[in-house]
């Protein structure tokens, strides 16, 4: 079965209109991730799976540039999304790019938050892009081994400690991020001396 479905362009529309889904229907992305490994395999798979999500994120981030912003106070309260947004502004690309990191994040919320927040859209898309390529490479990697898998295949082992030292990295270098553009903020805030 895996043979006859692999190259089909059908199969690859139907990870495409999957991932589309996803920008309102939420669920485990690492399911398509794969879902798209196994059928393909890793080399056709992950650039289908990998593009189909930069697009899913980029209606996602569009949902919350034109319309989630009412909703996403009613799910998490004005305070709190104010809160998450000024976090998005201050920690900048380091805080998108983490934000990616954590497989339990749901995906399009991130791009109804960014979409909701005014990133900048070219900077939503790059960060998306990098951000979110280790976890669909591991994910993907998975689906293609398998039917041959084996807990003694390395990639396995290394790219779960990648992902854990990148959720560990995500704790250190938000706070970070922040605590430096606050500081910047503070500097451009205060009045300069007089000159005599």
């Amino acid at each position: 079965v895996r043979e006859d479905l692999g190259g089909d362009l059908g199969g690859a529309l139907l990870v495409f209109w999957l991932a589309m889904v996803h920008a309102i229907v939420w669920y485990p992305a690492e399911i398509l991730d794969a879902a798209a490994g196994y059928v393909f395999g890793f080399g056709a798979g992950f650039p289908i799976v990998m593009g189909s999500w930069v697009i899913s994120g980029l209606a996602a981030y569009a949902i919350g540039r034109h319309a989630a912003r009412p909703l996403l106070y009613r799910i998490a309260g004005e305070e709190r999304f104010r809160r998450a947004e000024d976090l998005i502004h201050r920690g900048g690309a380091t805080v998108l790019l983490a934000a990616r990191l954590i497989p339990i994040m749901p995906f399009s919320l991130m791009g109804y938050v960014c979409g909701a927040a005014r990133v900048p859209l070219v900077r939503f898309t790059w960060t998306t892009a990098v951000g979110y390529t280790p976890i669909t490479a591991y994910f993907t990697y998975l689906g293609s081994r398998l039917e041959g898998f084996s807990i003694e295949d390395p990639i396995l082992w290394i790219g779960g400690a990648a992902i854990l030292l990148c959720l560990l990295a995500f704790r250190f270098l938000v706070p970070r991020a922040t605590q430096g553009s606050e500081q910047g903020a503070e500097r451009e805030a205060e009045p300069e001396p007089e000159r005599s």
